[in-house]
């Protein structure tokens, strides 16, 4: 890809702007500033009518709590625009409101990021949702590279390099050298399948319905991917299937792991299937190396314990992985020139 004449840098600092548009949160980077935004990647709007009612964490905490007009809705779904209509008007109300708190020269250059495995026409709804929303220009990156980026691995260099990015929607595992991407595997399963698996046993195990925020709760509080030292319990709220009658049960955190088994073993099994297609020598690399995990899923206590069990190669968990592909995306906009290769048009 052939970079364009325009150089980013030529305008105000503040004129480029890099998006992670994730299916549980979208964050957004201002170069010479930082992350000046950090809301989730939902929406309240009027049924019928399509008025949007709330976005971001005032249509967050409407989940589960509408009454039959409204209707939070996640707009991304697996990483890819599910509803483009809706993620175009919340893309618009995020950048209109970091747009407005600065003096911009032109249209914004827009950097943003995207699952390694998505296709054209999903890139094209991106595309459009950021041009519709006041982008000038709109570029992309994969997740995983922009994930490496941020957590300060070499990518441009011949040397392998592994990242784990578990996101809401997909689970991104990549092995780079020379600023591309070797070998990747993508799966759709995240934290929105961590959450689904704790709804569906709540309801097998206890005849307990909890909501979407509940079980996020569950999994963050008490969750776990491996045996740990520090076991938990808390008290879980919902709706009685049987009597109908609101119910609080105490759950433990061995129940909690045993109830998501199922999804974090397709992550497990998806990291092993990066690396049976990895080249031998970025193999060796990576024994040397390990391999780094980023995004919010990475957060499950004892998941780098498991992984590192299964594969016998050292993890490491980067200390603020919720930002690591907003940060990588960033630095590509703090230096377009080293990292010009990494993005897509």
């Amino acid at each position: 890809m052939r970079w364009p004449s325009l150089k980013f840098g030529s305008l105000l600092p503040a004129s480029e702007i890099a998006v992670d548009l994730g299916t549980s949160n979208t964050l957004i980077y201002v170069r010479g500033e930082g992350i000046v935004l950090n809301e989730p990647s939902v929406v309240a709007v009027e049924r019928g009518t399509g008025k949007v009612m709330g976005i971001g964490l005032e249509a967050k905490r409407m989940l589960g709590r509408t009454p039959d007009g409204i209707i939070a809705v996640r707009p991304l779904k697996d990483g890819v625009i599910a509803d483009f209509d809706v993620t175009e008007k919340m893309l618009r109300y995020f950048l209109a409101s970091i747009i407005n708190k600065h003096v911009f020269r032109v249209k914004p250059k827009v950097v943003v990021c995207v699952p390694s495995g998505i296709t054209e026409v999903e890139k094209r709804a991106v595309r459009d949702s950021a041009q519709s929303a006041g982008a000038k220009e709109v570029y992309m990156v994969a997740e995983p590279m922009a994930a490496a980026i941020g957590v300060g691995l070499p990518v441009e260099t011949p040397t392998g390099n592994m990242v784990i990015d578990i996101g809401g929607g997909t689970t991104e595992i990549a092995v780079i050298a020379l600023s591309g991407i070797v070998s990747d595997t993508s799966i759709r399963t995240g934290g929105d399948e961590l959450d689904q698996a704790i709804v569906q046993f709540m309801r097998k195990n206890y005849n307990l319905l909890i909501g979407e925020p509940t079980a996020e709760a569950i999994k963050i509080q008490v969750g776990s991917a491996a045996p740990v030292d520090d076991e938990r319990e808390m008290e879980a709220k919902g709706r009685d299937l049987v009597s109908g009658i609101p119910k609080v049960v105490r759950v433990h955190s061995s129940e909690i792991r045993e109830a998501i088994q199922e999804p974090i073993q397709q992550i497990v099994d998806a990291v092993r299937r990066a690396l049976e297609i990895t080249p031998p020598e970025l193999s060796s690399d990576i024994v040397d190396r390990g391999i780094v995990m980023a995004g919010g899923g990475s957060l499950i206590r004892g998941l780098d314990v498991l992984l590192s069990q299964e594969t016998s190669l050292p993890i490491r968990v980067d200390e603020d992985p919720l930002t690591c592909v907003v940060r990588g995306t960033g630095r590509i906009l703090d230096d377009p020139e080293k990292y010009r290769s990494v993005l897509m048009t």
